[in-house]
Order: C-alpha cells, then sequence, then structure tokens
C-alpha cells in the first residue's frame, strides 16, 4: 500500500468524523498525519518492515501510529470501519459540491436520508432541500448550480500518487530481470493527472506476463494475452503491461508515450517524407530505418530529440526545425527553495531543521516564509524576533544562507495583512490568496494587480488559488496579471505541492512568453516535503521553463539583485 494511499485513508477518516460531529482537534490531527504520511520520501510499509517505530515521526502520536500500521496490515481500521456503519462512504460524494460543508452534509442524511449525489440531485428536482432547515433559496440555487457542473469523470491519480505506484510495480516487475521497462503515457509526460499507466517491457529469460498477473495489489483482471495485459488495481487504476521487442523498444515508447497530438503531428510530418511511424519503427517503404531508440525516431524525421514533457503539439515541433526548442529546467539547476513553512505557522520543524535538511539536498539558500498573522503565523513582534534567530543561524550554519521572508495573506481589497515597513526588512515577500476565491473576475484581477503594486512584493504564490479536484482556479485575466509582473519585476510561484502545482502548464508557458521569471518552490510544510519541488519542476518543464526564467537557479548575489532591483 503506498503513501498516498494511507493518507487517503486517514482523511476519509477524518472527512467522516468531521460530518459526524467529531472533535475537531481530532479531525485536524488525522489530516496532519495523512499530509505527514504523504510527505515521506520512502514507503511507511518499508519502514515498518525495518523496525521504525512511526510514533518518532512529528506529528503522529502514539493512536495514530497504531491505527497506520493496521491500515498497513489490512487495508483500513478499526475507528474508520465503525464510523463506516454510521456514515456511507459515499456521503462523501457531497462535498465536491459549493455550500455543503460537514454540518449541512450531516443534516442532509440526518432529515432527508441523502448519502450521495444521486440522492442530492432526486431530492433537489423533487423540491425536498427546503423542508432542511438552513436551506434558503439562494443556498439551494447555489447546490443546483454546482451540482450541474460536476463532470463525469473516470478515476485519475494526482501524478504524485501515481509515481508511487508506479514505482513500487517497476519494482515488482523487475524480480523477472527484464532487458528494458518504462513506463509511457501521461505518467512520463509529467500530466497533473494521470488515467492509467501504461508499462513497456522487453523481456529477458522469464515471462514477465505471469508475474503481472500474480501483483498482490490486482482488483480485477481486464485483459491477458502474450504480449499484452490490462488489471484494475485496489483503487480504480488501470495498468497496461505490453511486451516489445528490443528492435522496437525506442518507436513503441514514442508511440506509447504520446500525447495523441503529437503523435498525430510526428506522422503527418513522415508522411510528407514518405515515411511511416508506428510501434514497431520508422518504415520507408517495407525497409525499417529506425526504431531501437527512441531518439533515434526523432533523428529519423530530422528532428532533434523531443523530451516527453513538450510532446503536446503546442509548438514543439516547430521550435524543434527552427532549432529554438527550450533547453529545459533540471532539478540539479535549482540552488535554493524561497517557500517553506516551520513551528511558527503550520510547518512541523524549526528554522534550523529546514535549514539543515535543505543544506543536505545540496541547497545554497532557502527562505523561510511562515504565514502572516491572519493564518496563523508569527505577529509583527515575534516576526522581528524571527529575523534575529534567522541572523544568528547564518552566523553558526556553513555551506547555506537563510533569508529572511513571509507568505503574506492578499486581502480581498488587495491590501497585504503585515505592516509594509516590516515587509521592506524582508529578503523575500511572498503574498498568496487563501479566501475569497469566487470574487468577480475584475475584482479578483484588481486584487491581484494591487497586491503587486506593493514594492516589497517579490513572488506571486499559487496564482490561480486552484487545487486538484478539490477547488476550481479563480476567475482572472491573467494576461494582465502576467503583463504586470513582467513589467514589475515578480515572479510567479510554481508550487510544488502535488494537490496545487499551480501555475498550470500553460498559464506557464503564456507568463514565460509575456517575459515574467519564475520561483520554483516546494511549499514545504516539514523536511521531507522539500522533495515537493520535484513536482514543480515537472510543472516548470511541461510549461518551457528554462533556468534563465528561474529566479531560483539564480546565485546567491544574482537573486539578492533580483529582490533589490524590484524595491
Amino acid at each position: 500500500m503506498t503513501n498516498s494511499q494511507i493518507a487517503k485513508i486517514l482523511r476519509t477518516y477524518a472527512d467522516l468524523l468531521e460530518i459526524a460531529g467529531g472533535n475537531p482537534f481530532k479531525v485536524r490531527a488525522y489530516r496532519n498525519g495523512a499530509r505527514i504520511i504523504e510527505e515521506l520520501p520512502q514507503p511507511i510499509s518499508q519502514l515498518l518492515a525495518q523496525g521504525y517505530e512511526l510514533h518518532q515521526l512529528p506529528g503522529i502520536g502514539a493512536d495514530l501510529s497504531r491505527h497506520i500500521e493496521e491500515i498497513v496490515e489490512t487495508g483500513s481500521f478499526t475507528k474508520l470501519r465503525e464510523l463506516q456503519r454510521q456514515f456511507p462512504l459515499s456521503l462523501l460524494e457531497l462535498r465536491k459540491v459549493g455550500g455543503l460543508g460537514p454540518k449541512r452534509i450531516a443534516l442532509l442524511y440526518e432529515r432527508l436520508g441523502i448519502d450521495s449525489l444521486e440522492g442530492l440531485a432526486k431530492a433537489l428536482e423533487e423540491g425536498r432541500l427546503q423542508e432542511v432547515p438552513g436551506f434558503g433559496k439562494r443556498l439551494i440555487e447555489t447546490i443546483r448550480q454546482h451540482l450541474a457542473q460536476l463532470p463525469e469523470r473516470k478515476p485519475h491519480l494526482k501524478w504524485s500518487e501515481a509515481n508511487q505506484i508506479a514505482q513500487e510495480l517497476v519494482a515488482y516487475l523487475k524480480q523477472v530481470d527484464p532487458l528494458y521497462i518504462e513506463v509511457a503515457g501521461s505518467f512520463r509526460r509529467k500530466k497533473e493527472v494521470v488515467g492509467d499507466l501504461d508499462i513497456l517491457i522487453v523481456p529477458g529469460q522469464q515471462d514477465p506476463m505471469a508475474h503481472f498477473l500474480a501483483y498482490p495489489h490486482i482488483d480485477e483482471v481486464l485483459l491477458t494475452g502474450p504480449t499484452r495485459s490490462s488489471i484494475i488495481l485496489q483503487g480504480g487504476i488501470q495498468v497496461d503491461l505490453r511486451v516489445v521487442s528490443e528492435e522496437s523498444f525506442g518507436s513503441a515508447l514514442q508511440y506509447f508515450t504520446g500525447s495523441k497530438a503529437h503523435n498525430i503531428a510526428i506522422r503527418r510530418l513522415a508522411q510528407e517524407q514518405g515515411l511511416k511511424v508506428n510501434e514497431y519503427g520508422v518504415f520507408e517503404g517495407e525497409r525499417k530505418v529506425a526504431g531501437a531508440r527512441e531518439d533515434e525516431v526523432y533523428e529519423a524525421l530530422g528532428l532533434c530529440y523531443i523530451e516527453p514533457e513538450l510532446r503536446e503539439d503546442r509548438g514543439e515541433i516547430e521550435a524543434c526545425l527552427n532549432h529554438q526548442l527550450p533547453n529545459l529546467i533540471t532539478l540539479e539547476a535549482i540552488q535554493g527553495d524561497l517557500h517553506m513553512h516551520t513551528t511558527s505557522s503550520d510547518g512541523t520543524a524549526s528554522i534550523s531543521q529546514m535549514a539543515q535538511a535543505a543544506r543536505e539536498r545540496g541547497y545554497r539558500y532557502i527562505a523561510i516564509t511562515d504565514h502572516s498573522p491572519r493564518l496563523g503565523g508569527p505577529s509583527p513582534q515575534e516576526l522581528l524576533r524571527q529575523l534575529d534567530e534567522i541572523a544568528r543561524l547564518n552566523r553558526e550554519l556553513e555551506g547555506i544562507t537563510i533569508l529572511s521572508g513571509i507568505e503574506v495573506d492578499i486581502l480581498p481589497d488587495g491590501s497585504l495583512d503585515m505592516d509594509p515597513a516590516i515587509l521592506q526588512r524582508l529578503d523575500v515577500v511572498i503574498g498568496a490568496i487563501h479566501s475569497h476565491f469566487r470574487l468577480p473576475r475584475e475584482l479578483q484581477t484588481k486584487r491581484l494587480l494591487r497586491a503587486m503594486e506593493e514594492p516589497s512584493l517579490t513572488i506571486l504564490a499559487h496564482p490561480t488559488g486552484r487545487i486538484i479536484d478539490k477547488r476550481p482556479p479563480m476567475e482572472l485575466d491573467l494576461e494582465a496579471i502576467f503583463t504586470q509582473a513582467a513589467r514589475l519585476g515578480v515572479a510567479m510561484e510554481i508550487n510544488g505541492q502535488p494537490d496545487r502545482l499551480d501555475l498550470p502548464d500553460i498559464q506557464i508557458k503564456m507568463a514565460k512568453e509575456l517575459g515574467v521569471s519564475f520561483a520554483i518552490n516546494s511549499d514545504a510544510h516539514s523536511p521531507t516535503s522539500l522533495h515537493f519541488i520535484t513536482y514543480a519542476i515537472n510543472q516548470a518543464r511541461r510549461g518551457w521553463c528554462e533556468p534563465q526564467d528561474t529566479i531560483n537557479s539564480y546565485n546567491l548575489p544574482q537573486l539578492l539583485d533580483f529582490f533589490r532591483r524590484r524595491r
């Protein structure tokens, strides 16, 4: 069982407990525990097998530790099963509907027996919602609108969740010693959500297909065959395994990586040259001219190698032909992380612990950016004391520089939740919206434009406010925002939290074309979640971002000069 699956079970319990009216501190503890588990770079099952005591993890108490161990052993835990006898899991579907919080969901279940989206739609159609106390005309209309907007989607995973599953599957399949193995599809292109997993394998001496079909986490076998089998894993995601020959591995990898639009453009280019491209190779008539390696597929068409993240038919082929393909940013180019939290707000570690963990990653600098007071961060006086602590640590720690900073809340009128005089004393000021996400487009845009006029603001964090599968992006005139950011020298953040990945890739490309600089950040709340920056790198690469576009690929003097020019 992956860490993401364990975290999902803990969040399910927290959600049901909240609907049941449980202790809010207990609800928060389970949500925090889920976040901590999800942030761990190594699988919980592996830690337990090594004899690690989970209660040693910050934020994981003895009770929670026992529950996690039970989840690993059984796939659930007793407390959750008890709650499920009172409230069906389908109740949680109602949280997708705007206007319905835990108390209202509990009321709907108690008064009308509504326990699913279908039940809600039926009660709405029959006019029964007004029977529930507190459900007036305005709320009912809000529910009606949001219910109508909910898309019908097949199961999918965030890339970070798919990555854990893919790693475990690949490790399992490597037990049969294949010559080559690669996960293709949208996963390889690093799309923010992944619908299924396509695995290509060139077998060695052992049969990989029989081994694949014996994988212990299969829920259903859809298809079996000597060269292709399909399964549904526990959790609902589909996995296809394709056995390919060594001489066709490169062309199969190119073909099954996609995207469909990119492959259509590739085939069109091949046809113009009298060639044919498919999963078996590149052919001139009946003669195969390429296929063993992926790069030779592109070379046979007169193209340079195109990185998987760019293969969306957004101009990558034309850029390649014109020698204008971007030199994509890599994790190795990042010299520091400019967005992280400590115990001074909602983080789990001290400034010193975050700095030492960052130094172990090879960073030259970090910025400490706890929340402003409105979101539970330090008061102005506490923030000034934090500056003294940072100065002391900079004298004591070698090999890394700690920059002072804040993630200051942008209020509905565009002002900032901190005295401007204090903000001017900080190295890094990140502005972010955390409330009033549904303002009209014009007002929301003005809010951000006004915030960027504050000369201390250096980075705009998670600019669209979206949370994948939970909250849509704000209504914004992004062209106006990016144009002003480029003019004023405000960097746009590419946030690595797995459920944010904000900015989205298309907006990154748009901002880059308008001359915007970027800050690629983890938004870490613990030392282990510093690795979230990997997800931000994925997103940046899909948006054509290069090292010169990224301020935290600068060395420290260059970075400080960037901030000084802003002020």
